[in-house]
Parts: C-alpha cells; structure tokens; sequence
C-alpha cells in the first residue's frame, strides 16, 4: 500500500499589481497591526462609514432609536420609584444564564441593582435595534454588532470598583489589601509582557514530565513533524491502527494532557495502537510552507510510515480542529484516485463548510486577510499571542474582563489546571499556509464548492466513502455545531454525530467521570433522508456522561477481531525510535 508521489502546487494569495514602494506599504501596515491586534484599520471604518451612512439617510430610523432609548428609560425609572416604594425588588430585565457578571447576591441590591439592570436593558437595545439599519450588509452588520457588545463588555458595570458590590465588599473587609496585590498583579504581568515571558506560571505543567506522559517513541520524523508511536497497554490490540491528526494552531498534547484525561492513553489502555502526528513550531525560514506540505509531510508520510510498521492494515484516521479539515482533504485526494488507506474517519470540532463558521468570519474580508498578510509577510509567520488575543476578543467577558477582575481588583492569583497551561502553550502558523487557509477556506469556502485543490488537482468530499463518526460542541465559538454537522450534506457515507456539553477544547478533553458532561448521538444511514439541525436536536436521545467510550465502541465494531501486538518503529524500513515521545518539536517555543 504505497502512497502515490504527489507533486506540489505552488498556492499562494491572489495576483496583485506590484508597484513601486509597495514593501514599504507592507511594512508600515506590518508596524501598524502591532497596535492594532493585526486587525486592518480599514475593515473597521468601512464598516462604521457603511453603518453611519445608512442610518444618516433613515431619519426615522433614528427617530425610532430615539423613542427606545428614551422608553427604556422611562420604564427603568418607573420599575425603580415602585421598588423604593414597596422595598420589593423584582428585574426588569433577565440575566443571560451563561453570564456570571451578576451571580453575586449583593448585585440584588441598591443601587447595584440598578446599574446592572441598566446596563442590561441598554445593551439589548443595542443587540435588537442599534445595528439594524435597512441596506447594511450582513457581514458589516454583524462587524458593528461585534463592535458594539465589546464596547458593552467595556464599559460594564462589573469591571469598576465603585459600581461593583463584589469588589467593593472586599475592599472594606480586606482594608485593600487586595488591591495592592492586584497593583503587584499588574507590575509582573507588565514585567512579562515585555520580557516575552509567559503570562501565567506553567511550571507545574512541563511537558513529558507533568503532561504529554503516555510513553511512546518518535519513529520518523521529516522538517514539519515527528510521528509518535504510543506503547500497547494491553497483550493485544486490534489490527488497525488509530493515526491522529492534531491541529497545528496548538500543540497536540491537548489529547495527552495528564494521565486521567488523555485520550490517548484512553485508546491504548483498551487495545488500540495509536499514531499521533507532532508538528514542528514554524520559523520565520518555514514561511512558504503550504497547505499541501502539510498535506503530504503531515498525513501522507505518515501513512506511508504505518503502512511500513503495520503491513496490510488500513487505518482509523483522526482528525481535531483544522487538522480534521486537512484530514477531509487529503481522504478526498486519496479516494479519487482509488487508494483506500482508511477504514474510518473520525473528526473532532471540525469543519468542513465555512460559510457558518461562527464570529472567527467577522475577521475574514479582503481588507483583514490582505492587512494580516502584511503583518505575517514581515516576520514570516502568525505568532501564537496574535491568534490568541483574537479568540480572547470572541469571549472578552470571560477571557479577558472576567481575568482583569480576578487577577488585578480582587488581587487572587491565576489558577490553572493542564488545559488552561496548555492554551498558553501557542504556536506559530506559517504566512503561505494561513494565508491559503483564510483565502480557500474562510473567505471562498472552496472545499465544499468542488475547487479546493490538493497537489493541482481538484477534490470533492463526495468520493469520501468511509464511515465517518463526528463529534461537536453544544458551545464552540469557533466550530459552531451547526456548522460542524453541515458535513451531512457533502458526504455519502455513514455518519454518526455527536453533540456534547463543553466548548471547542474542554467538550473533547472530557474523561470518563467527569462532572457535568452530557452527550446527544445518532447515526445517519448513507442515502437516508437528511434530518435539519432543529429536528435532531429534538429527537436525538440523551445520554449522562463522557462520549469516550462510545467512540471507542464504535472503533471496535468497525476493526477486526485483536491480534499479537506491533513492532516499535521499524529500523530496517528507515523507521527508526529517534526519541522517547513527546519528541523534541513539541518543546520548541
């Protein structure tokens, strides 16, 4: 089973006119997008120049805001003279129940209750009627929307200390002491920020000493990644090896975080092999890698690598986040020309289709790929803080306020556990790659469209004949479920669908015993009448607990009967134990 030699496509952004002084524009844009968060300028006055038109040109428009505002107002200082009359509050305005803002009893009280209920009423004024204005578009009008609630998320009444009861209450009893060690708080954080040091204090999360301990060797290795092979933890395993397919916007031991919630320790205490794919941090000498050279280093060598170790064994592929989506892609380049090197396909938090692709779309217009491109073009690269800073902007509330209250205002130390270590742990995306990424993916939805190209010649997810088993998260920002399950429509082929508790990394890292976790599953027929989001969500039953081991049941009934275990590596193929895992490429910063 050999995989066929594939020729690289050069793939690169959209031809431009070149001109004189056009590095210098490059890099003036590059200098910029450092106060910027690499977002383009122009995007943003496009979008308040689109808004503010339309509405100068809707007088009664804005005579219909005018009549609202001064409604809400009317009726907040209405419910407020009843509640000091009968001393009986009851809100006028419900809180969301996924905002923590105002859990806090003390916010029940005056003139707390007041500020809160406020803010609420306002910022749903907003949401409802602010930005909808007759003639915006809808990219621009969800850009002015996102502006909006994060100028809200601001100026909320819960990041001050005057207006917030929680922080107040523990001033006076602390003596502000807890201020002071927010100002200490503050001065390190500073202190790190300029030395490039770490935020957050990972030292008890070193890697292959606290997390990434599954013991397994590195048994190829080429410049973008090493192949680890895990040890069996049983006599015997089933024939067919899992290969796994992390994404590279993070590192991969998310799935082998500490020993009682690895996935892949999971895996080989019940009979599997498991292959894990650890890719390189790119330097800024990596910036031409493309999607293609992540295609046929990543995935089709390592292929070729198990294929070596485990003759005449096809393979159970795994694919998270982005690293799905390239597994999509390289099935379907595989399966058009007839090499069926997969038994199964399985996708965690991955899309295929992009044009419901959550918030990450308002950052995807040709003003921010094109800005973005300048800022990578000057270093090479994305740097991992870059992207983080953007994921932090989609749950400002919760990643960055929320964090500014804890740590600065209430003076308490940043708690971490293996996961938040680990999304700390950034890495760096190439400019060729994320450029072809945001432009084939995000911004023309190629790959649904029959245009994606692998290796020059087009592919369709239809040739994808594999049973595919998907999992996805009631909460991911950033592979919304109705997204996910959108693969429905571009394959033929058995799917089983999940839909769990949790969000884009904690809804997949969720262990058997893990408190609060809850799953939806349901398999879908090839050629079956297609079932619309709403429908299923209705009917699918629910199940208490981990999907885990569901997943792993589904593995077993499609793999043969357990058999003797593998060799480690295999030297005499060129497959030789380079390291003990977790590697080397998984430690570089």
């Amino acid at each position: 089973m050999n995989i066929p030699h594939m020729e690289k496509e050069s793939h690169g952004s959209p031809k431009t006119a070149t001109y004189q002084g056009q590095n210098f524009d490059r890099m003036l844009h590059a200098w910029m997008g450092r106060f910027t968060g690499w977002m383009s300028p122009a995007s943003y006055a496009l979008a308040y120049d689109d808004w503010l038109t339309h509405l100068a040109i809707s007088p009664a428009k804005r005579v219909d805001v005018y009549r609202r505002v001064f409604k809400t107002a009317f009726h907040l200082l209405i419910h407020y003279q009843h509640f000091l009359a009968e001393d009986n509050f009851k809100i006028c305005e419900p809180y969301h129940t996924e905002d923590r803002r105002f859990n806090h009893e003390l916010w029940n009280k005056f003139p707390f209750n007041f500020y809160s209920q406020s803010f609420l009423m306002y910022e749903r004024l907003w949401n409802e009627h602010g930005n909808n204005v007759r003639g915006l578009s809808k990219h621009r009008r969800q850009f002015i929307n996102f502006i909006g609630n994060r100028l809200f998320d601001m100026i909320s009444p819960s990041n001050f200390i005057l207006t917030n009861p929680e922080i107040l209450s523990e001033t006076i009893q602390q003596r502000g002491q807890n201020l002071i060690r927010g100002l200490n708080n503050y001065y390190k954080n500073l202190y790190q920020h300029f030395a490039d040091l770490p935020l957050i204090n990972t030292d008890k999360f070193k890697v292959g000493i606290d997390v990434a301990l599954t013991k397994g060797k590195v048994i190829y290795r080429n410049h973008l990644i090493e192949l680890i092979q895990y040890e069996s933890n049983t006599p015997k395993v089933y024939p067919e090896p899992i290969l796994i397919v992390p994404a590279w916007i993070m590192k991969y031991y998310i799935l082998d975080l500490s020993p009682h919630n690895s996935l892949v320790k999971y895996l080989v205490d019940n009979g599997h092999t498991v292959f894990m794919i650890s890719w390189k941090n790119p330097t800024g000498e990596d910036s031409e890698l493309s999607l293609d050279d992540y295609i046929n280093l990543g995935i089709m060598e390592s292929i070729q690598a198990i294929n070596h170790i485990i003759p005449n064994q096809k393979i159970h592929a795994v694919g998270y986040c982005i690293g799905g989506t390239l597994l999509t892609m390289a099935a379907a380049a595989l399966c058009a020309k007839e090499h069926h090197h997969f038994h199964s396909i399985t996708l965690f938090a991955a899309q295929v289709d992009f044009k419901d692709a959550g918030e990450l779309l308002l950052f995807v217009d040709e003003s921010q790929i094109s800005f973005l491109e300048d800022v990578m073009w000057e270093q090479g690269y994305l740097k991992g803080p870059q992207m983080a800073d953007t994921f932090s902007m989609l749950r400002s509330v919760d990643l960055i306020w929320s964090r500014i209250i804890r740590n600065y205002l209430l003076g308490e130390e940043e708690r971490i556990n293996d996961l938040v270590a680990w999304d700390h742990d950034t890495t760096r995306l190439p400019y060729k790659m994320h450029s072809e990424y945001l432009r084939k993916l995000f911004l023309n939805n190629e790959l649904v469209q029959g245009q994606f190209k692998v290796n020059n010649k087009k592919v369709a997810l239809m040739d994808i004949h594999n049973p595919v088993f998907v999992v996805s998260t009631l909460t991911d920002h950033i592979a919304p479920w109705k997204s996910v399950y959108k693969i429905h429509l571009f394959t033929r082929t058995d799917i089983t669908f999940v839909l769990t508790s949790g969000g884009h990394n904690a809804g997949i890292v969720s262990e058997p015993g893990h408190p609060n976790r809850h799953f939806q599953m349901d398999t879908q027929q090839a050629g079956k009448k297609h079932v619309t989001t709403e429908k299923w969500l209705q009917q699918t039953a629910r199940y208490e607990g981990s999907w885990w081991p569901q997943w792993q049941q589904w593995l077993v009934k499609h793999s043969g009967e357990q058999t003797t275990l593998p060799p480690m590596g295999n030297p005499e193929m060129g497959y030789p134990i380079y390291y003990e895992a977790p590697g080397i490429y998984v430690l570089e910063k």
